[in-house]
């Protein structure tokens, strides 16, 4: 008590303890800033209660609720850090009574029924028929419609409680999390609000939150914290969209919708190349039926050619029997690396008929084609091919330097032959994902992982390690600067086998053996076909009297699966004998120019 007064009663104080002596004279310049300290302290709590009590009154007095009960007497004389903290106390008390979810309205159902009644009816595209929308259509979900304006004044006077001054401008609320856009008071370093995640979770009772610093586009930093009660986004729903009807596309794909609840559309025309990774159960598999039922949806076989590979045998092969594959789904690793090789010479075959014609891209190609059918008679009309990986690692472990070949060639030459990569995996490590493969892919969709070296190898920065999973995912296309976070479209099994019955009907068993036949073709002249060192491995191996891999390895300098490549070849001709064990290879022949007067003759 004689402390409290000798505070506020320099004079006494100074008494007390001699104004004319050294000691007294510091002691009471130190209580007089002390004292003024504290009063300033002081008015600001005071004009902090007021702006909040002001800007609550205004918003319950919109929304016409009940007055908030009115402060204690003795609220006036608690500290700052006191009044902070019974704020908290109570906005989350409220929010446990707050009501969990409104019904939607009805003006909204009337609007999207009005919008299914006009897509419903099947499409012709040439002697194919579109599937309508209602094929794959479940029951409608109804959104929780919450207010979130105690969420908002928490995280102010949370963020308050550490020093910054902030307000929340704008709240999105998405199917999976909401986004709060927080403007902050001049002079505050954005730093320091990245810094808080794990404290702001805290104080919100949330799981993970992400704060994306600052909003691309916005002078403001998005502070995302996940819904209580998450929504699916069913696939119907995006296709339905105006987005994806009145997209122009033959490749646009549905791929689910953004924190604003926006439908995210995307072209792989304009990607080219997508690379999808993330861990099990995060949804990459469910994605990858989301984007091949889009296709579709939006294109018949004349249009867009689907070659699929699966290792794991589970996810992709329910599509056989569809027209728009070019084969089999491949299962087995092997023949996977000869099916990308034959996507590779169908590029380079694309290549020289553009060169014939005079043309640059597959668009003009197939405009001059058309304009001069009359001229060339019944020409070819090139579609689109889509070459789908489900498990990029399986193949990587069997046949490593193929499939990166085959990977970079196409990613690198064949977005104008109209051939497009989709790559998924779920080991996103440097020895799956080489940095050449990144290179020629850049645009990528990542889902929840579990490290920041995870999120680092699929997009070159943090933020995947904190997604939710269950299709919470990252979409980061070419040429933006920041990854959109949307929530993936749901396609369920029973919906994927209702596309493929209706496009199995459409099929034409004679049409698709045909591909098929040509393709396993096509592979088995590249099986065979004669490398350019092939003349020159063949003369070696006749003056060394023995053929083994590791020699063509150190005196071509080439990898083992080429040399390999080239050891077999001479076994079908003949030249070198079988395999047989550590030792070299017996060479059967003496003179290589036999060999070339018999492939001449």
């Amino acid at each position: 008590m004689i402390a409290v007064i000798l505070l506020f009663d320099v004079p006494l104080f100074k008494s007390v303890l001699g104004a004319g002596s050294w000691a007294g004279r510091k002691a009471a310049s130190a209580w007089q800033d002390i004292r003024q300290t504290w009063t300033a302290a002081a008015g600001m709590v005071s004009s902090w209660k007021s702006k909040s009590q002001t800007k609550a009154a205004d918003r319950k007095s919109r929304e016409k609720k009940k007055p908030a009960k009115s402060e204690p007497k003795g609220a006036n004389r608690r500290s700052n850090g006191e009044a902070q903290n019974q704020v908290i106390r109570e906005v989350a008390a409220s929010r446990d009574d707050e009501p969990q979810a409104q019904p939607a309205e009805a003006e909204d159902d009337a609007e999207a029924d009005a919008s299914d009644a006009s897509f419903s009816q099947p499409r012709r595209v040439g002697p194919f028929t579109l599937p309508p929308l209602d094929l794959i259509r479940p029951s409608r979900t109804r959104r929780s419609r919450r207010t979130f304006n105690d969420q908002t004044e928490l995280l102010e006077v949370t963020l308050a409680s550490f020093g910054i001054e902030a307000q929340v401008v704008e709240v999105s609320h998405g199917p999976t999390v909401t986004r709060y856009e927080i403007q902050l008071s001049p002079g505050i370093k954005v730093s320091r609000i990245v810094a808080l995640a794990d404290d702001l979770a805290l104080a919100l009772a949330a799981p993970d939150v992400r704060i994306e610093a600052p909003v691309p586009g916005k002078s403001v930093v998005g502070v995302e914290v996940p819904n209580r009660e998450p929504s699916p986004v069913y696939l119907h729903e995006v296709l339905e969209s105006q987005e994806f009807q009145d997209h122009p596309s033959c490749l646009a794909m549905a791929l689910g919708k953004d924190i604003a609840g926006n439908p995210v559309v995307a072209d792989l025309r304009k990607l080219p190349h997508l690379l999808v990774a993330g861990a099990t159960g995060s949804g990459k598999s469910v994605c990858l039926n989301a984007m091949i039922a889009s296709f579709l949806y939006k294109s018949s076989p004349e249009q867009v050619q689907l070659l699929m590979i699966d290792p794991k045998r589970v996810e992709l092969t329910v599509y056989d029997g569809i027209p728009h594959l070019i084969c089999p789904v491949v299962t087995d690793p092997k023949k996977a690396a000869a099916a990308l090789r034959w996507a590779v010479k169908e590029m380079e075959r694309r290549y020289e008929l553009f060169a014939d014609a005079g043309v640059r891209n597959i668009e003009s190609y197939n405009k001059w084609m058309a304009d001069n059918r009359e001229r060339y008679g019944e020409g070819e009309l090139l579609p689109y091919i889509v070459v789908l990986i489900d498990e990029l690692a399986d193949l990587m472990m069997v046949a490593a330097s193929e499939v990166e070949e085959a990977i970079c060639r196409l990613a690198q030459m064949a977005r104008a032959a109209g051939m497009c990569l989709i790559i998924a995996t779920q080991r996103p490590s440097v020895d799956v994902i080489t940095g050449l493969i990144k290179a020629n892919i850049p645009s990528r969709i990542a889902f929840a992982v579990s490290s920041q070296v995870d999120s680092r190898t699929i997009l070159d920065m943090v933020g995947a390690e904190r997604l939710l999973g269950k299709g919470d995912m990252l979409y980061f296309p070419v040429g933006a600067s920041k990854a959109i976070r949307a929530q993936g479209a749901l396609v369920l099994e029973k919906d994927i086998e209702k596309l493929v019955n209706f496009w199995s009907q459409q099929a034409d068993p004679n049409a698709q053996e045909d591909r098929i036949v040509d393709l396993q073709e096509s592979v088995d002249r590249e099986v065979t076909v004669e490398d350019e060192l092939f003349d020159d491995a063949v003369r070696l191996v006749i003056e060394c009297g023995q053929a083994s891999i590791s020699m063509l390895q150190r005196r071509f300098r080439i990898g083992y699966s080429r040399a390999a490549r080239l050891i077999d070849t001479m076994e079908l001709k003949g030249i070198v004998g079988p395999h047989q064990g550590s030792k070299p290879r017996e060479v059967l022949v003496d003179d290589y120019e036999e060999i070339a007067a018999g492939g001449e003759s």
